[in-house]
Parts: C-alpha cells; sequence; structure tokens
C-alpha cells in the first residue's frame, strides 16, 4: 500500500481548523509542502510541545507528505520567537540527512501567521486566489499534528488521540493528549480547579474558537485547546452576545471608518474582502448579490471584530451571516482574476502577537504549558461520525460488539469525501447513532 493508502487507512485529518480528510489533499502534486507551525493563537501549545518532543517523527511525516505530492521542497513555517525550538529542527533535518528537502523558515510575531493564506505569503512570496486554497498556486499546506499523525499512519497507527492545550484563568497551564471521544468534564478535571461555575470555556484559540454552552461536549480529533475564561471578562462577553444583541449593536454605531478593511489579512493581500461594506449592506438591507458574495472571502480570523475596530463591532458575524445564508442557497463567490498583489503598506499592518495579548486581556496566562504524561481513562468516549469535512462515516459496528482501540468503527461512504474513524479505547460499544458511536470501557 503507498503511503497516501496508509494515511487514508488511518482516518488522517487536518488536527485543527476544518479537518479536511488528508489523503484527500495529498492527492495533488504540488511543488511545496508547507508546514504550519506558526500557532498564532494566543495561548496553544501543541505545536511547540510536539516540534519540541518528537521533532524526528514530525519531519519524518512532513517529508512522507511532500513524497506524496512529488514536491521539490518542504518548508516549515514557525515563529522566530521559538529559536529553541527553531535549533532543534535544524539539527534534526541535518541528522536526517534531508537539508536539501526540508527547510526552516522564521517567520514574524504576527496574528494571523496561521492563516494559510497568509502562511503561503510569507514562506512562498505566492498569493493564492480569492475563493481558491494554496495548491492553486502549487502550495500544500498540512499542520504539526497532522505531520505527526502521517509519520504515525505509515507506522501502522492509526488515528486514536489528540494533544490539547488547557490554559487561561488556571494555575497549571498544560497540554495533554486525550482519547477521541473523551468527554470534555474528563479533560477539564485537570485544570485543578473544583469547579467552573465562575468560568467559561473556549473549544480552540480565544480569537476562532466557539464558546462552550455545557460542559456536556467531547474531544474530536481537531480539539486543540480548551481556554477557561471568567464569565465576566470582555472576552467572554463579547463571544457570548446573542445574534439579536449584535445586530442592533452593528446598526447602531458602525460610522463606516473602515479600519476593519484595512486590518484585514486576506484584504491586504490584495483580495476584494471589505468588511465594512458588510456591515453597510447588513446595517441598511442592502440587496446587493455580488457585494453579499464578498462576505465569502472571510477566513474568519476574528481581527476585525476582536481588535481592529474602535467601537469594538462585529464586522466578522455580519460576513458570517452572509456566508451562511449563501451558502444554504448553493450561491457561491467567483474571482475574475487570478493574480494578485499584495496592498501598499502592508507590512507596516500586520498585527504583533504581544499587542494581541494586551488587547484580548491575556497577557497574564501567556506562560508555558508543557506536555505531560498525564494518562487520560475515560469511561466511556463518544465518537462524532462526522468531525472532518465531508460526508458522515457509515458505521461499521453495532451494539453491543466489543472492540479494541485502533479498530475501524466508521468508514467512509462509496465514492464521497470523508475519514474513517476508530476506536480510542477498548470497550464495549454501547449505542450507535447517526451523530456518534459510544464506547464504554469494560469494569467501566
Amino acid at each position: 500500500m503507498d503511503i497516501a493508502g496508509m494515511i487514508r487507512e488511518s482516518g488522517v485529518i487536518g488536527g485543527g481548523g476544518a479537518g479536511f480528510p488528508t489523503h484527500v489533499k495529498l492527492a495533488s502534486k504540488a511543488e511545496y509542502v508547507l508546514l504550519n507551525a506558526a500557532e498564532c493563537e494566543p495561548l496553544i501549545r501543541v505545536d511547540q510541545e510536539l516540534l519540541e518532543h518528537f521533532p524526528a517523527e514530525v519531519l519524518a511525516g512532513l517529508n512522507y507528505a511532500r513524497e506524496c505530492v512529488e514536491a521539490e521542497k518542504a518548508i516549515i513555517g514557525i515563529k522566530e520567537k521559538h529559536a529553541e525550538i527553531i535549533q532543534i529542527l535544524n539539527e534534526t533535518i541535518r541528522a536526517q540527512g534531508l537539508e536539501a528537502l526540508l527547510e526552516v523558515k522564521p517567520m514574524a510575531d504576527i496574528y494571523p501567521a496561521g492563516d494559510e493564506q497568509v502562511l503561503v505569503y510569507e514562506l512562498t512570496g505566492r498569493i493564492v486566489p480569492e475563493a481558491n486554497i494554496p495548491i492553486a498556486v502549487g502550495c500544500v499546506v498540512i499542520n504539526v499534528e497532522t505531520a505527526l499523525n502521517i509519520y504515525r499512519a505509515v507506522d501502522g497507527s492509526p488515528v486514536t488521540e489528540t494533544f490539547l492545550t488547557l490554559a487561561g484563568d488556571i494555575s497549571n497551564p498544560i497540554t495533554i493528549k486525550a482519547p477521541i471521544g473523551t468527554p470534555v468534564r474528563d479533560v477539564l478535571a485537570h485544570t485543578e480547579l473544583e469547579d467552573y461555575a465562575e468560568h467559561t470555556v473556549i473549544d480552540g484559540g480565544p480569537m476562532m474558537g466557539a464558546v462552550l454552552e455545557n460542559l456536556d461536549g467531547h474531544i474530536s480529533k481537531k480539539t486543540k485547546a480548551l481556554i477557561l475564561l471568567k464569565r465576566q471578562s470582555v472576552l467572554i462577553r463579547k463571544k457570548s452576545m446573542s445574534a439579536e444583541q449584535i445586530k442592533r449593536i452593528n446598526r447602531s454605531t458602525c460610522e463606516q471608518c473602515r479600519m476593519c478593511t484595512d486590518l484585514c489579512p486576506r484584504y491586504l493581500l490584495g483580495h476584494d474582502s471589505e468588511p465594512h461594506k458588510t456591515m453597510r449592506m447588513a446595517n441598511y438591507n442592502i440587496e446587493d448579490m455580488e457585494a453579499q458574495k464578498r462576505a465569502q472571502l472571510c477566513c474568519l480570523c476574528g481581527l476585525c471584530e476582536l481588535v481592529s475596530c474602535p467601537a469594538g463591532l462585529f464586522p466578522k458575524t455580519a460576513n458570517q451571516g452572509y456566508r451562511d445564508r449563501l451558502l444554504g442557497e448553493g450561491i457561491r463567490y467567483k474571482p475574475d482574476k487570478m493574480t494578485f498583489t499584495a496592498r501598499f503598506g502592508r507590512e507596516h499592518r500586520l498585527l504583533p502577537g504581544k499587542r494581541l495579548l494586551y488587547k484580548l486581556g491575556l497577557w497574564k496566562y501567556d506562560k508555558a504549558a508543557p506536555l505531560t504524561e498525564i494518562a487520560i481513562t475515560p469511561k466511556y468516549v463518544r465518537i462524532a461520525t462526522n468531525q472532518h469535512v465531508g460526508a458522515p462515516v457509515v458505521p461499521t459496528v453495532s451494539q453491543g460488539v466489543h472492540v479494541q482501540s485502533g479498530q475501524v468503527i466508521g468508514e467512509i461512504p462509496e465514492g464521497a469525501l470523508g475519514a474513517r474513524i476508530h476506536a480510542s479505547i477498548d470497550g464495549i460499544v454501547t449505542e450507535v447513532t447517526k451523530d456518534y458511536i459510544e464506547i464504554t470501557r469494560e469494569g467501566g
């Protein structure tokens, strides 16, 4: 079986973001494979910890990806402030004799350096066209945990666990490994908080992560962080506003200063993303379909509504409203050109990471979150059938069946885009639904 086949068998997906199936992404031919180690979201430490503890495995997985797409080189994008990890990577590349194939390229500490289109530009100087993906300019982007999982897939190990950071207003920020499907509460038990009455949890980074309405959810392949902040913090209060509140605030306060547009990372790459115009359309009910389609150019990084807007409004949410509606109607933006030039002065409009921390009120939580050896052994796991881009898996097990960790429990539908899922613990299948497969540990 070839490398792509092993990756498919093991259920590897993008270990963050949308969760695109990796075997499909690596089916293309590309000039470059880019390793996204920018980790631009504040407080998350997964990439840093994996690169420190598993550099040889990550780089081997990256090289397997490079071989799959027949790329001439793989480039690792990592912030220059991580000097010790950069040294580890360079030493490992030399030890593996891969200097001609793998290159470490330090990046400035800016947000959102981890946006794949920003990453492509910073590492190659190429600009991905509007409404397109990196392969349009000869690049494939994977992240650090995906590279590690590629290595393990070639070694015969499916994806049964994920790494995530616990951080925020807690005394012991850590990076931890958990079986896929672990209850969120079981992970949070390692924060040393006695209760969560005063805290709210963000699933993901402070910028793009969503506030959890309750703590009854379960970890997926894409879970990269659980950030705990006080309920009364400015960030939590803003992220917890209702759609009606946001609409009313936007309509009553927007003065069309266009700061949201002038600092938009996609606009600065030359794209026609102009959130101030989206605000105008939403506030005045302007029916301009072509202008509405431009909302689909938004990368949802949150910079406009959490940093740029001087009045603290919600341009990203306005964009997202149009994006979701148009997607539901099957309407898509179509660019009229394929070549773009970065806007004049872009380098002076990039947001430094430290400024972002202070703007969000998170500077005091910016601490190391070391990878721990803590073993999380949940009594049960609930593994989602659709934790990736594409169709939900078809369950291959039924209630009452005994399964072992690593066993296939969900298969990709015939002819569909998707990714396999595997049992993450040994146990008995106690429930099978269209949304999840539950496995209970024997004796649990």
